[in-house]
């Protein structure tokens, strides 16, 4: 019989990480994890400069594509 039929749920390393969390903001699997307060809005400029920036990147990749005039 396996685990699963028996209604037994498979232990994964996520599910061991998360049930030993004390505090869920400093989780050891979250990076770049920062609390703010619930109203917060992320600046429109920061979406702004994220298409500069792909578009910036987007044109000097195809630059290396042969057969452009």
């Amino acid at each position: 019989m396996s685990a699963q039929a028996s209604g037994a749920r498979p232990q994964t390393g996520a599910i061991a990480v998360v049930a030993d969390a004390t505090d869920p903001a400093r989780r050891p699997d979250v990076l770049f994890r920062v609390r703010r307060d619930e109203d917060h809005q992320v600046s429109a400029w920061w979406m702004v400069g994220a298409f500069v920036g792909v578009s910036v990147a987007v044109v000097a990749l195809l630059s290396f594509v042969p057969g452009g005039a």
